[in-house]
C-alpha cells in the first residue's frame, strides 16, 4: 500500500491494517525459521509496510494532539483475525497461520 492509500483509510482501518501486517510478518518469520519461505525479501517488504503504517498512525496522533500509541489502543479491541480469511478464530493467534497462503510467495511444488 502506498502512502496515499494509507491516508485514505480511517483510523480504525489503519490500525487494523497495521495489526494484519504484524500478523503476516510473524507468519513469514515462522516460515523462514522452518525453511519454508522461498522468497526472503517479503520479510523486509513487510517490515517496511509496518513502518509506513506506524508513521501514518503517529502523524495522525500528532495532528490530533494524542499521546503515542493512543490510536492503536482505541481500535485494537475491534480487530478480528477472522477478517483475514480464517474461518475459525477460536484457536487463537496462531490458528490457521501456516495454512494461509502467503501473499507474494511461490507455492511449493507438489510431489507427483
Amino acid at each position: 500500500m502506498s502512502n496515499t492509500d494509507l491516508s485514505t483509510l480511517s483510523d480504525e482501518q489503519l490500525v487494523h491494517h497495521e495489526l494484519t501486517l504484524e500478523r503476516t510478518l510473524f507468519g513469514h518469520q515462522l516460515r523462514h525459521r522452518l525453511n519454508q519461505l522461498d522468497n526472503n525479501s517479503v520479510l523486509k517488504r513487510t517490515r517496511r509496510e509496518i513502518a509506513r503504517a506506524q508513521t501514518a498512525m503517529r502523524s495522525r496522533e500528532l495532528v490530533g494532539g494524542m499521546t503515542r500509541g493512543s490510536l492503536r489502543q482505541m481500535h485494537m479491541g475491534s480487530f478480528v483475525p477472522a477478517a483475514l480469511g480464517s474461518a475459525d478464530v477460536a484457536g487463537g493467534f496462531l490458528k490457521g497461520l501456516l495454512a494461509q497462503p502467503a501473499a507474494g510467495l511461490d507455492t511449493p511444488a507438489t510431489p507427483e
